[in-house]
């Protein structure tokens, strides 16, 4: 289990369960607050906190391999007992040995594990699919005794509590109710057919019925009573609660009257789903309290509806849509989007609705018009620029991205292996792809596998499970269908409801943020009940030769060693998450980079959820303020900025909260007046928030918008206030005003108020960047920015900087403090722990800022101090190489300690870093011609070009020996690749 906070979601839901503040939409109220629970053993101990909040998934997790062995071992029962009256000593010991293997099997599962140990919905999602598929079998087998459907009501008041964790229960549905088809009534294939019918029906009916469908109403009846009748905010969402509790009673006395015990049991369950779905209260009454976490601020039944249907993440066509290559013709407006105001709910604008030209299709797979996504689906499909897309390459698209690439290689990586822990993004690319360890089979999917790069053979993720899961798997399947077919439908509508329905339901685009692996374990759960029965299919087979006790024992003992203990012998290094503190760490060097009070902007989930966790459960420095402008853009995100949160002062924001509700300056125009020089950037701002006439410009559709009449702006600099602040030193050049000039057609809300925020704040208060986020949202102000450790401070001080691997100029007392004395590394230096491909990526903006300031001190001619750097970096970071920039990043540093007349240490480091580019041209002279044509993670080219530059660096320090080593291996390589050898 992971001590501390891990990437992704989980310092943010860590926070919002240790001081029960809402999450990210669409919540998970259940889960803040059974977590909750678990915190409270941390005591005082606040950085037990989050310690506490893992051991809840473990928990979570042990309980679902219980259920799940029940569920095996019901299954397995009933198949000895068809074909047998009673059970004998062999056969309880083969019940019981495929429960064990197949829950062991989904234990040490690469997607469950990784849940397992950290504070994730996943884990308990699991448990709550774990519960409701074993009760269908307790009530299978108690279905004739009286009083047996209470399983039943106990099945819909779990699904109705997992709404409060994550939908995926609910695909659990149809094959829940074949097994009640079966059981109560004949069955018949047409009969088994309109059971199925009818199952989708009530999936569907809870899913878009009760879920959205009750706060939809709730919303409708308060927009009613606020509106037009002038009530109180929150009164026709009070009412419709009283409606339905009423409606609810008057349909129970009605069953009881009329003795119908059918519909009495229909609306039991679909009282206790509504019961268990009511965790959602706890959503509402935590943002009425304003908790500094309060994403959506969903306070009531309208903000409550958005906050359900996710709409802040937009739509995706399922049925009928465009294709990538078309263009929107037309925009008309949609039903009317309210926000609260004042008095009552006001129209904030209109959901568009697009017209598109061109062709358009059933079951639309290659839809999205994002630039990145159009290469992909180009590159994938190999449509050439101009052509246009067809329904056969949207089906190869479903077919070879959303089935086999984002379904069928996860998969496989808990039933077969996995190369490694990179990310995949493209078809045939080695890196994140899927391996048996078998090598026939390997080499004619990925190449040689015997000249693989140490990178990839040498990765903790690097699993070889010899297909043997998948083949016990498919045993299994094969014996239970043989055995018993209704059974065998029911596993199989778990499998893939929980599986390929996904796909269809996600409908995923290419390039996603982070492997998807997690949406699809439901599937992963099925296919252990049928590794499990495999015990038996295996037990049969033996039992021809050798009597059915030995047999049972035997079949067992080889199944777990061949799956279970396989499993976990390969994948421990690659899911042992003991001793781990990076994430942690890592936030708390981001905040320890701003100066007291100050402001950081952050873009992304790993650049804003550790450092909420950090302030919020650790309390490591809460006079920090953490924006993050992707939020920012948000009317109540603004509001909240305006507050004081921890320690932090409320955030300097000229414009009144009515200036930028929702549908009020989401997007202003840039239209350039050709003011002359620069305008100061306050007085843009107040220009752009005026309501005045005379500050808006006409549209072409008539109405009338704000404006931006120039991009050139200006911030005066007092220069004894800039000192004074840390933002300068007396012997820097201090500028009288920060001048530059922004690029943009249109400025949008975050842009806006992160201008607002910045022109009111300097020099009061120090602004930052997270050296993470992306380029535009720096503003342009990039030859302001000063490397503090992990934040760029704006400055006073223009510098020029063209070395593109260096960002920002540097304060090298400030920067060697942060570097050498106050930032701690988690663990990492003592490389013990398991390094996530995350980590690895972090780890490069490390190197990045210890190379810059190696740099600095070597050109200010602190040549001790530059090496003491570079020898720190060495120490407490990995050297896990894992792209270009990163290598050339340590090419840097190796060409310094040249430079500082530290020879021997300069040729171990470029040993490495040409080791490492040998290690891949290796690789890739191994591969025909048509694979070297695929994108690793460092294609030919670059690999030749960096193994020349260091050449080229050897020689020029004159460490002759490396020199004439490395120029020997260029011309060899130049030689097998039929390429002339680079020049400078």
């Amino acid at each position: 289990m992971e001590p501390s906070a891990s990437y992704w979601d989980c310092g943010e839901f860590i926070s919002c369960i240790y001081r029960m503040q809402v999450a990210h939409q669409p919540g998970a109220p259940l889960f803040t607050m059974l977590y909750k629970v678990f915190t409270l053993l941390a005591g005082d101990n606040l950085d037990k906190i989050a310690y506490y909040s893992n051991f809840g998934s473990v928990l979570s997790s042990g309980f679902t391999i219980l259920f799940l062995f029940w569920t095996i071992t019901a299954l397995a029962k009933k198949l000895v007992l068809k074909q047998q009256a009673a059970l004998s000593e062999g056969n309880i010991y083969l019940i019981l040995g495929s429960g064990l293997v197949g829950a062991l099997a989904y234990t040490f599962s690469d997607t469950f594990w990784f849940s397992a140990v950290e504070s994730e919905v996943y884990a308990l999602s699991s448990l709550c699919t774990a519960i409701v598929f074993w009760a269908i079998f307790k009530w299978e087998n108690h279905a004739d005794q009286p009083g047996a459907d209470r399983w039943l009501v106990l099945i819909a008041y779990v699904m109705g509590l997992s709404i409060g964790v994550h939908l995926l229960n609910l695909l659990a549905i149809p094959a829940i109710s074949l097994v009640y088809y079966f059981k109560r009534y004949k069955y018949t294939r047409s009969g088994a057919f309109w059971a199925f019918v009818v199952s989708c029906i009530i999936l569907l009916f809870v899913q878009y019925g009760i879920i959205p469908g009750l706060v939809s109403l709730a919303a409708k009846f308060d927009l009613l009573f606020v509106n037009v009748f002038g009530l109180p905010f929150d009164s026709g969402m009070i009412f419709f609660i009283l409606l339905l509790a009423g409606g609810l009673v008057w349909a129970f006395r009605y069953s009881i009257s009329k003795r119908k015990p059918l519909l009495n049991t229909a609306l039991l369950c679909l009282t206790y789903i509504i019961i268990g779905y009511s965790s959602y209260a706890m959503i509402v009454i935590r943002a009425k309290a304003d908790p500094h976490l309060n994403n959506s601020d969903p306070d009531n039944a309208i903000n409550l509806l958005s906050y359900l249907n996710r709409e802040q993440y937009g739509d995706r066509p399922l049925i009928y849509g465009q294709y990538f290559d078309s263009e929107i013709t037309a925009s008309e407006d949609g039903d009317k989007i309210y926000r609260k105001g004042k008095e009552k709910y006001e129209v904030a604008g209109y959901k568009p609705e697009y017209t598109y030209g061109g062709t358009k299709t059933l079951f639309p797979r290659i839809y999205s018009s994002q630039d990145n996504h159009v290469s992909l689906y180009r590159t994938w499909l190999n449509i050439p620029e101009g052509a246009t897309a067809d329904f056969g390459d949207n089906m190869r698209f479903f077919v070879e991205y959303q089935i086999n690439y984002m379904y069928l290689r996860y998969f496989m990586w808990n039933f077969a292996g996995r190369v490694n822990d990179e990310q995949g993004i493209i078809q045939g690319q080695i890196d994140g792809n899927w391996m048996s360890g078998i090598r026939f089979l390997d080499e004619a999917r990925l190449g040689n596998m015997d000249e693989l790069p140490d990178s990839i053979s040498e990765n903790a993720a690097h699993n070889k499970l010899y297909l043997l899961p998948l083949l016990l798997g498919i045993v299994g399947l094969l014996y239970q269908y043989k055995a018993d077919r209704k059974d065998t439908l029911v596993v199989f509508l778990l499998f893939f409801f929980t599986g390929l329905a996904v796909v269809l339901y996600l409908n995923q685009t290419p390039i996603q943020p982070r492997e998807r692996d997690y949406a699809y374990a439901g599937s992963f759960y099925a296919f252990c009940i049928w590794i499990g029965l495999g015990v038996m299919g295996i037990s049969q087979f033996l039992a021809k030769k050798i009597n059915l006790k030995v047999s049972a024992i035997l079949s067992t003992l080889i199944c777990l060693l061949a799956v279970p203990v396989l499993m976990a012998s390969q994948e421990w290094d690659d899911h042992d998450r003991s001793g781990r503190y990076v994430v942690r760490d890592i936030a708390a060097n981001y905040l320890n980079s701003v100066a007291p009070n100050g402001i950081i902007f952050t873009y992304g989930d790993n650049d804003t959820y550790p450092l909420w966790y950090a302030q919020e459960v650790e309390y490591i420095r809460p006079d920090v303020r953490v924006i993050n402008l992707s939020l920012l853009g948000t009317d109540w995100y603004g509001r909240q900025m305006k507050d004081k949160m921890n320690e932090s002062p409320p955030v300097p924001i000229s414009w009144e909260n009515d200036k930028f509700v929702a549908g009020v300056r989401d997007a202003v125009p840039f239209f350039d007046r050709n003011i002359e020089g620069y305008t100061n950037l306050d007085q843009v701002i107040s220009f752009v928030g005026s309501d005045s006439r005379e500050a808006q410009v006409q549209l072409s559709n008539q109405e009338y918008s704000n404006y931006v009449p120039t991009n050139r702006f200006q911030i005066p600099v007092d220069r004894e206030t800039a000192i004074e602040s840390g933002a300068a030193t007396p012997a820097d050049s201090i500028v009288d005003a920060v001048r530059w000039a922004l690029n943009r057609s249109a400025f949008y809300k975050n842009d806006l108020l992160q201008l607002d925020i910045i022109a009111n704040s300097l020099w009061e208060r120090p602004v930052y960047f997270a050296s993470t986020i992306p380029g535009r949202n720096m503003l342009g102000l990039d030859p302001y920015l000063r490397n503090d450790g992990l934040a760029l401070r704006i400055t006073p001080v223009v510098y020029n900087n063209t070395d593109p691997y260096l960002q920002g100029s540097v304060n090298d007392s400030i920067l060697y403090d942060n570097l050498m004395n106050k930032f701690t590394w988690g663990g990492l230096e003592s490389g013990d722990i398991y390094i996530d491909p995350e980590t690895r990526r972090m780890l490069g903006y490390f190197r990045l800022t210890f190379n810059q300031l190696a740099d600095t001190l070597y050109k200010q001619g602190k040549i001790d101090s530059c090496v003491k750097v570079i020898d720190r970096m060495d120490e407490v970071l990995p050297d896990i190489y894992s792209d270009m920039g990163y290598v050339q990043r340590d090419m840097l540093m190796a060409e310094l300690y040249y430079k500082c007349e530290q020879p021997e240490k300069g040729d171990k480091m470029m040993t490495d870093i040409t080791g490492y580019l040998e290690d891949q041209l290796d690789y890739f002279a191994s591969l025909d011609a048509g694979r070297r044509q695929i994108s690793f993670r460092m294609d030919l080219q670059n690999s030749i070009t960096l193994l020349f530059q260091s050449s080229e660096t050897v020689q020029r320090y004159q460490r002759t020996e490396l020199a004439a080593e490395l120029k020997e291996k260029l011309a060899s390589y130049a030689s097998i690749f039929g390429m002339q050898e680079p020049v400078e």
